[in-house]
């Protein structure tokens, strides 16, 4: 019984209790699965040719990230968003010889809304896996639920920015790649881009921690603009109407 109110309470917040097998047995089957999110990436620098990104998210650029081989790889213009300034610093360090990466020390934020992020103090990163420096949110609860203890959890105060504002800020007027991973947030800067932009590149963004109702918001904002959208490794990816015959998968 006090399962189920707990469910239910957690159901009218927006959010959905998910068994542990089920996350597990997800990450087992991409990891093993025949279709791969880098193929799909080759593809797109290779054949689509790349001019321009922006990466939400981009962490340390090392640790986790899909993008960084392709970015040194195809030396296109890029724009990598982070908003926890010891990971902007090592993102900096990390691509210090490449000219064609711009910066932003920032949270992408509706309505400035973000004025925190939640992440693990680093005295205690040495006793949790290796994802968890990328799981900082503006929400406490996501580290818990990653098996964060509360008391090793700080906040840092950030600035933030729109997603409009950004792309006006670094002089952005195309766009053929936007990548988010915003730990639960990625639902709303999609649809915060989709919009106050007449900009339409594809899109790539993990979908599994966006709140159920912001997500089926941003299901309906994506088919009203005509994009494919198919999942693959826990990351929703979504093709605007001229870049079709860009889905490949062999």
């Amino acid at each position: 019984m006090t399962n189920k109110l707990l469910k239910k309470i957690i159901g009218n917040f927006g959010y959905k209790l998910i068994e542990k097998n089920v996350s597990k047995n997800d990450r087992l089957i991409s990891s093993k699965s025949f279709l791969k999110i880098e193929k799909l990436l080759e593809v797109i620098f290779a054949e689509k040719k790349i001019n321009n990104l922006i990466q939400v998210g981009a962490n340390d650029g090392k640790r986790f990230d899909l993008l960084s081989p392709y970015i040194k790889k195809y030396q296109c213009k890029s724009l990598l968003v982070e908003p926890i300034k010891e990971y902007f610093e090592k993102l900096k360090e990390n691509y210090k010889n490449d000219n064609f990466i711009l910066f932003e020390n920032s949270a992408i934020s509706v309505n400035d809304e973000i004025q925190q992020i939640y992440k693990v103090n680093t005295k205690y990163l040495n006793i949790y896996s290796d994802h968890i420096p990328g799981i900082s949110s503006f929400e406490k609860q996501h580290l818990i639920k990653h098996g964060v203890k509360n008391r090793h959890i700080i906040s840092e105060s950030v600035s933030s920015i729109n997603m409009a504002n950004l792309i006006t800020k670094h002089n952005f007027d195309s766009l053929d790649l936007l990548f988010i991973d915003a730990e639960g947030y990625d639902g709303k800067i999609a649809m915060d881009f989709l919009l106050t932009t007449l900009i339409r590149p594809i899109i790539i963004l993990e979908y599994i921690h966006i709140q159920k109702n912001t997500f089926k918001d941003l299901i309906n904002i994506l088919e009203k603009e005509k994009y494919a959208l198919f999942a693959i490794n826990e990351n929703l990816i979504c093709y605007p109407d001229k870049d079709k015959q860009f889905i490949k998968f062999n």
